[in-house]
């Protein structure tokens, strides 16, 4: 049974990278160092939802600056972060009226300054191992590069609610969940989360900003 959990991983992390990716292009990655920091705004176009193919509604996002944590004068060499150079949690959950949100923090753990740009993908993960249906929604908030010195963090804010929709009678609760940072392709960070969102695991996503509080 675990290898076959194993597989259906494999095949979801792909799909949600495939989304990802898409969405990146379609918002239009940061220029480069030396060519500028703010590129031409792209309409978004829908991308494959976070998991099992599900279709989420993608936002149309546009680069809007350019927002520095923890500001180093050599911001300007760093390049893209990627997941090696990550370390991922999920920060205190605020609750309320069926409601919750929570900060997904991302840190950079390396020894150099590094930046993100956009959203991540998500798939959670039962108790057993098994791939949990979730539905990653994306907010229409214009995303920023943002820079990360070593030890600095950006977040990304998470909501959901936990109230069944429809004919839902009881909501699948999550153990871990699977984070791909964004733009990374294959390469994913996995965490505990235990988190129980109802509307068929519909999780809703901001693009990465600044800091590691909401």
């Amino acid at each position: 049974m675990r290898p076959s959990n194993d597989a259906r991983r494999l095949a979801l992390v792909s799909t949600v990278t495939a989304g990802v990716v898409m969405v990146s292009v379609a918002c239009g990655s940061p220029a480069p160092s030396g060519h500028g920091l703010t590129p031409a705004a792209r309409p978004a176009t829908p991308a494959t939802s976070a998991a099992q193919g599900s279709t989420g509604t993608n936002s149309e996002v546009a680069t809007q600056g350019l927002r520095v944590a923890g500001a180093s004068t050599g911001s300007a060499a760093a390049k893209r972060c990627r997941t090696a150079a990550l370390s991922a949690r999920v920060g205190a959950v605020d609750a309320g009226a069926g409601q919750r949100y929570a900060p997904l923090v991302l840190t950079n753990k390396s020894a150099r300054s590094c930046w993100v740009y956009g959203f991540a993908g998500l798939i959670m993960i039962d108790g057993r191992g098994d791939v949990l249906r979730t539905r990653t929604r994306r907010e229409a908030v214009g995303a920023q590069r943002i820079t990360l010195r070593p030890g600095a963090s950006a977040h990304a804010r998470m909501h959901w609610t936990v109230v069944p929709t429809g004919r839902e009678t009881r909501c699948p609760e999550s153990a871990r969940l699977i984070i791909l940072p964004p733009d990374e392709v294959g390469a994913h960070l996995e965490i505990p989360f235990k988190a129980a969102p109802c509307d068929d695991g519909r999780i809703d996503v901001s693009p990465m900003a600044s800091g590691s509080r909401l």
